[in-house]
């Protein structure tokens, strides 16, 4: 899962980066993003590797892009914007950083923020489409179908973005067509990115309870988006700390888990995401998909070659595992399930998948 970390300049944005992925960040940075992976934490991975005997545990990924800080069009200079959103035109979903915190004499406005970078957004986007437009335009003199569906989308999006509106707005209304949208994805329009709004709070707010996070909670509710409160410059000191002290830490100051825990959590709610698991003498893993996929599909995760060549999967449940303790029981318990083409697989499934190429 790509993510790409965005938000205007000084916001923590690239402190959370730091935290997450253990990589330095150029803070209020240059025109270039950084790339990092974070290991997401995963309870049900360490539960399956202690009763199946493996030599890797390999956890699902967190691919973060953290973007350069934006800063708005105004006295004379001109918005970055375009250059910041060209950064992350091909990640999955936007983390947007939010400021809750004080600095020292400027109090957080995290509504006026958001609105600040949502309006860089859609101007950004709607200067791709009218780039776009013209040759577009002349690509459909050929009556191609690809080239009518692509004016086509543009003629729809263009005046959704003149009224000031993110292109995710169109879609959540049900106004673009799944093959519309995936023309969208191809135009690389940022504004149609879903986003987990992060509300960086201060050290004074670390249960996020104050105004100022309460205020990004409101906007993604209404936005129909996810939202966590954490507090960034707390989760770098969390970070440089071994398991035992971290532990200690956060249990003094009343907090249950860091934050990549609950981000990943927003992420996959936000996108309609599941894991499951694959065990065996080799590695134990944990794979990303969407919710619904077949078995088949899930397959396809690993390797296109086992989709292609599907004949079944044997599927047990992490919760079964716990119960029994090793497959060997699951098995005698008759918990161990043949499942078809046809199969939808739950979250928390460990499969097994039989195919011939």
């Amino acid at each position: 899962m790509d993510v790409g970390l965005v938000g205007l300049s000084y916001v923590g944005k690239t402190t959370l980066f730091s935290a997450l992925t253990g990589s330095a960040g150029e803070v209020g940075g240059a025109m270039k993003a950084g790339v990092g992976v974070a290991n997401i934490p995963d309870p049900r991975l360490d539960l399956i590797a202690r009763h199946v005997p493996t030599k890797k545990i390999v956890p699902a990924t967190l691919r973060l892009v953290d973007a350069p800080g934006l800063t708005p069009a105004g006295a004379g200079a001109e918005s970055t914007a375009g250059k910041v959103l060209a950064c992350v035109r091909e990640v999955d979903a936007l983390c947007h950083v939010v400021r809750c915190f004080d600095p020292g004499g400027q109090p957080p406005a995290p509504e006026r923020d958001i609105d600040a970078f949502e309006s860089e957004l859609i101007l950004a986007d709607l200067q791709v489409v009218e780039n776009a437009l013209p040759r577009a335009e002349r690509s459909a003199r050929s009556r191609e179908k690809k080239a009518l569906d692509r004016l086509e989308v543009l003629k729809k999006v263009g005046p959704w973005l003149e009224e000031a509106r993110p292109v995710r707005s169109a879609i959540a209304q049900g106004a673009l067509t799944a093959q519309e949208q995936a023309v969208v994805r191809e135009l690389g329009l940022v504004s149609a990115k879903r986003v987990l709004y992060v509300a960086n709070v201060g050290e004074d707010d670390l249960a996020g309870a104050g105004a100022a996070a309460s205020a990004v909670r409101d906007r993604a509710r209404a936005d129909a988006m996810e939202s966590v409160s954490l507090c960034a410059s707390l989760e770098v000191e969390l970070s440089r700390l071994d398991e035992p002290d971290r532990a200690e830490m956060l249990e003094g100051l009343g907090i249950a888990e860091p934050a990549l825990p609950a981000l990943a959590r927003g992420l996959f709610r936000l996108l309609g995401l599941q894991c499951f698991y694959t065990a065996g003498e080799k590695e134990v893993r944990a794979w990303t998909i969407r919710a619904g996929a077949t078995a088949p599909q899930a397959a396809g995760a690993i390797h296109s070659d086992l989709e292609r060549g599907f004949i079944r999967a044997e599927v047990y449940s992490v919760a079964d595992l716990e119960e029994l303790k090793s497959e060997k029981a699951i098995k005698e318990a008759g918990r161990l399930r043949v499942e078809g083409k046809a199969y939808a697989m739950r979250d928390g499934d460990v499969a097994h998948f039989l195919f011939n190429v």
